[in-house]
This record gives C-alpha cells, sequence and structure tokens, in this order.
C-alpha cells in the first residue's frame, strides 16, 4: 500500500478508501494510473439555446481544431487529447498551485492568483511551469513580471506555448465568447440529463456556480421556467452571473445563500426537480498529479453532503426529483450518502433516464458510476430520487 501511494503521489488514506470500492491492489493500480492521465477525448457542450451542433462543428473545422460528435449525447462534442508532451529543461521556473497546474497541464494560461513562486520573473522570460511539488506541467512566455504578479495579483500572467497535454485553448475561441460552447465533461452533462428538467418546471441547483450544469438545465428546459441557482460565496456568484449572460440564460436566479438552511432561511421555497453536486474530494478528476485527501477529510465531506440532501428532501415537492452527484469514487461519499437520503431523508431511488456507466455498489444498482480505467472519463457518481 505504502509503496502504491509512493508511485502515484497520493496518500495512503486514498488507496484504502480505492480499495474498499475495487477490492484489489491490482484494480486500485489501474485506477490510480488512469486518474493520473487526462483521458483520451475532450468534451464541449453546445448551447443549442444559440445554435445547433452541426453549426459548431463546422465552425470549429475551419479553424483546424478536429471535432467529432458523441454517438450517445446530441449537444456533446468531443476532440482528442494528445500527449503527454515532453517538456524541455529550463533555468527559469514559476510553482502555480495544485488547482492551477493542473489546468495548465491541459493547455490553460496561468493567471497571477495561481502563482506560489516567481522569484526573478521578467516579462518575456520564457519559463518551465512546475506544481507544488516539482513536476512540469508546460512552458510558457511571462506576461508579467515578479513584482506585477505580487502587487496585482490578478491577469494573466504565463501564457502557456506548450503544455503535459495538448488540447485546443478553448476559452480563446471566438465560440466560447459568444456562448457557442461550455467545456464540460461527458458524465457532468449526463447529470443534466438524469434529472430531466421540463419547460416551465422550477428548478433548483444547490451548489451552482461556475454555472456548467446550470446552463445545461437551462438548455434542456428552453429557457422556459425558473432555477434558483444558490451559492454561499458572492464571488464565486459574480463567475456564475457572467457565465450566464455569456450563454443567453435568462431562467436563472442567483442567490448568495448557504443551501444547508435553504429550508429555514426560505420556508415557503418548494422546487420539482432539485439538484445536489456538492464539494466532494474530487478523486475522480482528471489528469490529477497528486492527492493529499485523508480519511478524514472524507468521512468530514460525507457528513457535510448529508446536509444538502436533508435539506433537498424537504424542500422538493411530493412526487418531485432529486439528483445528487459527484466527481469522486468513494463510497462513503457516494453509496453511504444514498443510504442515509434512503433510511433518514425518505428519498426513494429512481431509474434514472440516461445510463451509459456501471452499475452502483453495495446493492445501489440504481445508482449511475463513471470509472476512469473503464470508462476513460473522470470518476464521476450519479444518482436519482424520488420525493413519495
Amino acid at each position: 500500500m505504502e509503496a502504491l501511494a509512493e508511485r502515484y503521489s497520493v496518500t495512503q488514506d486514498v488507496v484504502k478508501a480505492l480499495l474498499r470500492v475495487y477490492g484489489s491492489f491490482d484494480e486500485v493500480e489501474a485506477v490510480l494510473d488512469s486518474v493520473g492521465k487526462a483521458p483520451s477525448r475532450y468534451y464541449l457542450r453546445v448551447n443549442t439555446l444559440k445554435t445547433s451542433p452541426n453549426e459548431v462543428v463546422e465552425s470549429l473545422r475551419e479553424k483546424g481544431v478536429d471535432v467529432y460528435r458523441d454517438e450517445r449525447l446530441s449537444e456533446a462534442l468531443w476532440t482528442r487529447i494528445l500527449g503527454p508532451n515532453e517538456l524541455p529543461e529550463l533555468d527559469k521556473r514559476i510553482v502555480v498551485d495544485k488547482f492551477c497546474a493542473e489546468a495548465v497541464a491541459q493547455g490553460a494560461s496561468v493567471y497571477a492568483p495561481g502563482i506560489k513562486m516567481c522569484r526573478g520573473l521578467r516579462r518575456g522570460d520564457t519559463i518551465l511551469v512546475v506544481d507544488p511539488k516539482g513536476r512540469a506541467v508546460a512552458v510558457g512566455v511571462a506576461a508579467m513580471g515578479e513584482r506585477e504578479v505580487l502587487e496585482r495579483r490578478r491577469g494573466l500572467a504565463i501564457k502557456t506555448i506548450l503544455s503535459l497535454y495538448s488540447i485546443p485553448s478553448v476559452m480563446e475561441l471566438e465560440e466560447y465568447k459568444l456562448g457557442l460552447v461550455y467545456p464540460q465533461t461527458l458524465p457532468a452533462m449526463v447529470v443534466s440529463h438524469v434529472l430531466d428538467p421540463q419547460p416551465g418546471e422550477t428548478i433548483l441547483d444547490m451548489c451552482a456556480s461556475p454555472g456548467g450544469k446550470t446552463g445545461h438545465i437551462a438548455m434542456l428546459m428552453q429557457n422556459k421556467g425558473v432555477i434558483l441557482a444558490v451559492d454561499r460565496r458572492r464571488g464565486k456568484i459574480e463567475k456564475f452571473v457572467e457565465n450566464m449572460r455569456r450563454l443567453g440564460v435568462s431562467i436563472a436566479r442567483p442567490i448568495v445563500a448557504d443551501s444547508r438552511y435553504l429550508d429555514l432561511e426560505f420556508p415557503n421555497l418548494s422546487a420539482d426537480r432539485v439538484l445536489v453536486d456538492p464539494p466532494c474530494s474530487a478523486i475522480g478528476t482528471r489528469p490529477k498529479l497528486f492527492d493529499e485527501t485523508t480519511y478524514r477529510r472524507i468521512s468530514a465531506l460525507s457528513n457535510y453532503q448529508k446536509q444538502f440532501l436533508k435539506v433537498a428532501s424537504k424542500v422538493v415537492r411530493r412526487g418531485g426529483i432529486v439528483v445528487y452527484s459527484t466527481c469522486t469514487l468513494t463510497i462513503e461519499e457516494n453509496e453511504e450518502v444514498v443510504r442515509y437520503a434512503v433510511e433518514e431523508c425518505g428519498l426513494e431511488l429512481d431509474e434514472q433516464p440516461l445510463f451509459i456507466g456501471s452499475r452502483g455498489l453495495a446493492g445501489f444498482d440504481e445508482c449511475q458510476r463513471f470509472h476512469p480505467h473503464v470508462h476513460d472519463t473522470p470518476g464521476f457518481f450519479i444518482v436519482r430520487f424520488r420525493k413519495p
């Protein structure tokens, strides 16, 4: 166990949690090997409020982006992820945080808030971008010097010219700026289809920012109805509002609040469908450079997630739908949370209208799991409940 944890730069607690899911060291190793790499496909969701998949395919191909339509979801497009690429050794380097490093490894540029150390950085420098453990993720050209980074703490700092994995820079595409596409993984798109929102309904998104799933829900509703989009951080809501504006979503109503207390703050709240996509240990995200998750954190997150479902069960109308999803693989944050929702919150498991993953564990066949080494996607979990 110790050797496996060291080889893949994860804690022994992560290995133990995965052993509980997969049962053997060989399969856990296969999972960790997959999670440590990017999947073979990078997905975009076409925003059919503004355009059609065929129009976006034609437009992107004219720009040289080799893009294809997905075989299962009509709004999903994908392009191949190439790599890992060999990065040159350079004398000059900067250190970025884990979140930034994992994005930059897939072609994103470096923005000032993600930089941890940039001693001696000058505008125009060609530098190596490394994660906190010293692993190279990209080569870039400095758009700021050290002083600007430290004083401004915002804006583009390093323009990436070669990354660990080769993916089109989506946020620089005209199609992204015009709100025609939104980068979203395949399992994340499946979530909105499992929720199955209908035009004219009232939908509650309890953890809405940055708005990828909210935008998808609005699209499926044809921009008709109401989406109550909640996040407790005002800064995240501001980013959410920006995304909704770009996507042309007019039915989302942002609310700054802690969703764990919505039933108390809004005693008359009632929704036809509720999406619970709460913070999780994110063990399934890819590519993962390292993972310092402890069992204490997994357990704490499981208890945290249950609080959202408890409130969801109160505010959804009778006969209404609650969908719970995570981008992690642990039983503690998935099937054990499902058990709580059934036994303590009175929700009933419901069959999912779109099922392309694997069945859940511990007898919960109605749940949908995406295993990185099986489905070539991020690790993901989706369950659908109905309130009797």
